[in-house]
């Protein structure tokens, strides 16, 4: 059986890395974490377009580096390198070819696309609180660009993770 892997994806302060770890402790298998929040951790400047490409290599490398680790032919990443076009496309106006190429290349079996009507939570690795309703509408086009097979989940606490659970169908 071949692996399925999951992704959970979506604007920002929507539940994502909760979501993930969720998912892959229900499906018994491991989270691949979002790797800029470890690059952006401690970074002390505004990140640059260089910035955007390190975490698209990080974010790939360690999904590479994670897959074998995933059990019941399952993985779940928090997140994919089509945030890094996201935020490329939103900051820089564009995104590099490395990393667009990437996209089209490395598949996804199914998203969660997380909603919006989860109340903002404060980050300082968040930027754009009033700027979701955008977001939304943007990881849709992009997702549906790539023929994606996702769904959309809402809800509040339990309810949340449920959906997300029952979202997906292995």
């Amino acid at each position: 059986m071949a692996l399925k892997k999951i992704a959970i994806v979506g604007p920002e302060s929507t539940g994502k890395s909760t979501m993930a770890q969720h998912l892959a402790q229900v499906l018994g298998t491991v989270c691949v974490p979002e790797y800029a929040r470890y690059y952006c951790r401690n970074l002390d400047r505004q990140y640059t377009l260089q910035d955007e490409v390190n975490m698209f290599y990080g974010q790939v490398a360690l999904e590479d580096a994670l897959i074998h680790l995933a059990k019941n032919n399952v993985l779940v990443c928090d997140t994919t390198m089509l945030t890094v076009k996201i935020w490329c496309d939103h900051l820089f106006g564009g995104t590099p070819e490395e990393v667009t190429d990437e996209i089209k290349s490395r598949k996804y079996d199914f998203y969660l696309l997380m909603d919006i009507d989860l109340p903002w939570e404060d980050d300082p690795l968040r930027d754009f609180p009033q700027q979701r309703e955008h977001f939304m509408h943007v990881w849709k086009k992009e997702l549906e660009a790539l023929d994606a097979s996702y769904k959309i989940i809402s809800g509040i606490g339990d309810e949340r993770l449920k959906n997300g659970v029952n979202a997906i169908d292995l």
